[in-house]
């Protein structure tokens, strides 16, 4: 169904090619994870499917794409429209409609389809999406999660033969995402659709897909293979490999039910060792707060009576399933929201918001990171510095617009960052980060925790949460139903547990790197677990 014959792409003023000699076959029907370091070239590799790249990403592509037939070369984006549904890690930016209904059939009208046909497919996605409530509302008004899957939906109505999708689940709460992955799934197996996706969070997508395609970036090799296979070399991993790897288990385990059914040993080796706290201990004034807080739109809160104090030195995490308030509260903070009611208590702050771009106004990477340290009051290279712990490599004079998703995040991040706000507020700032940056980040809060500052991110990436989370605060329909230590509010909930709470339930146990801690205070890894 799809196949890159020697395809490299080099992008203008590019030093080395972002693509390399790529050679990959995706027979039809079948289910394949890309992934790779933030920046790797993998939006390239997606997009030169659909034949965006280079038509209209510019650059140069050599070899061949071929996608049912059809050379990219000599067949426009639009000329594959019928073929191949893509969507973006952008959701808003690629609407063309105002409301939910209008964008679902916008695609069929396009290609020319009846209007009974239309109206019948446009049912059948709002209930399969979960979309029905949401049918009239006006685009700009919806969570980012809500976008996401209206952009899912839009794609899905025109019955593509290839479905690409670039970080789909990003923006997703953990049941939303599991909701979206189980319906590609089908569309797999039941239909025989070929699917894929770019994704970061791999401990959501590696137990539904046939193969992974791993794209190291640096010029290196493109590799393809089963998922066990290539997960067992690369340095990136979802928490249940690593997990295996610690443990010393041959095979890895690519989900939590093989993991769990692996840990029988290794949770008798270590029930009687006390995991850390994973609780703030040195907690200083208040930096922000919130009392009964009623916020959002006219006629319509979002924000219902909800009081929070944020203590200097505490990390906050907000969770919650998409449209329960989590972006808006953030807003109301920094005062992009005005309260309808209630009142708001803040010194310094400074928002990385969810669509980084927001924060990026120079032409050039090395001008935004200049702007930054005057802005700041910081010391020369202080952004620089930052941005380089975060997404190491991207050139001075890029564009900051041309970036991909996360390495936009990453000099969104530095930016905010080098300000060193009394209270940091984050929506989403792990979408589109791979694992290696996602650690400096959170050694980055830990720093910044320890030096008095306090920190609220929104997010839906519960490994992230178990890492560096002190509390944990869930918000549903705008109203606070959980405020508490992480360990003890994230163990307790299906949805929310990470990896390894799953794995090693009932002891509360939230990361790789406290088990593996464990294990060498208790003479290394388990031997002989070989066994299913």
């Amino acid at each position: 169904m799809i196949r890159f014959e020697h395809v490299s792409v080099t992008y203008s003023g590019a030093s080395a090619p972002t693509l390399s000699d790529v050679e990959l076959h995706v027979p039809e029907g079948e289910m394949v994870l890309v992934m790779g370091r933030t920046g790797s070239g993998k939006s390239t590799l997606l997009r030169a499917i659909n034949g965006l790249v280079p038509h209209f990403s510019g650059g140069t592509l050599r070899g061949r794409v071929v996608v049912d037939g059809r050379d990219t070369a000599t067949h426009r984006p639009r000329d594959l429209a019928d073929v191949v549904g893509f969507v973006g890690q952008d959701p808003l930016a690629g609407f063309v409609t105002d409301n939910v209904e209008d964008e679902l059939a916008y695609g069929m009208e396009s290609l020319g389809i009846s209007p009974s046909t239309m109206r019948k497919r446009v049912e059948e996605t709002l209930d399969l999406l979960g979309l029905a409530d949401l049918r009239g509302r006006p685009l700009a008004q919806l969570s980012g999660g809500q976008q996401q899957r209206v952009a899912i939906g839009a794609v899905l109505t025109t019955h593509p033969k290839v479905l690409v999708l670039d970080e789909p689940t990003s923006a997703l709460d953990p049941l939303g995402a599991e909701d979206v992955l189980a319906t590609l799934q089908r569309l797999v197996h039941d239909l025989g659709m070929t699917v894929v996706l770019a994704e970061h969070r791999l401990e959501r997508v590696v137990q539904y897909v046939d193969r992974i395609v791993h794209v190291p970036g640096n010029g290196e090799p493109v590799e393809a293979g089963d998922p066990a296979a290539v997960l067992a070399t690369t340095p990136i991993a979802p928490p249940v490999v690593q997990l295996g790897r610690a443990a010393g288990w041959s095979p890895l385990p690519l989900t939590v039910r093989n993991a769990r059914r692996r840990s029988v040993e290794l949770r008798a080796r270590l029930a009687d060792v006390r995991p850390p706290e994973h609780r703030a201990t040195a907690l200083g004034a208040p930096v922000g707060s919130v009392k009964d807080l009623v916020a959002g739109y006219p006629r319509r809160p979002v924000i219902k009576g909800v009081t929070i104090s944020v203590a200097a030195g505490e990390i906050v995490a907000l969770m919650g399933r998409n449209g329960a308030g989590k972006s808006t509260l953030l807003r109301t903070f920094v005062g992009l929201h005005k309260p309808t009611s209630g009142r708001v208590k803040v010194d310094e702050v400074g928002l990385v918001p969810q669509v980084p771009a927001d924060l990026l106004y120079a032409a050039t990477v090395a001008d935004e990171c200049s702007l930054a340290d005057r802005d700041a009051g910081a010391t020369k290279g202080a952004t620089r510095a930052l941005l380089d712990r975060l997404a190491p490599g991207i050139p001075d004079e890029q564009h900051p617009r041309d970036l991909s998703e996360g390495q936009k995040l990453s000099v969104a991040l530095a930016i905010v960052l080098v300000s060193e706000p009394k209270l940091l507020l984050l929506d989403e700032p792990t979408r589109g980060l791979d694992y290696v940056a996602k650690q400096q980040l959170i050694t980055i809060l830990h720093q910044l925790a320890d030096a008095g500052h306090g920190v609220v991110f929104a997010t839906h990436d519960v490994e992230l949460v178990a890492e560096v989370a002190s509390r944990v605060v869930v918000l549903a329909d705008g109203e606070t139903v959980a405020d508490g230590a992480a360990p003890d509010v994230v163990v307790s909930s299906p949805a929310f547990a990470p990896q390894v709470a799953k794995v090693m339930a009932p002891q509360p146990w939230l990361t790789v790197h406290d088990v593996a801690a464990a294990l060498s205070s208790t003479n290394g890894a388990l031997a002989g677990t070989t066994h299913e």
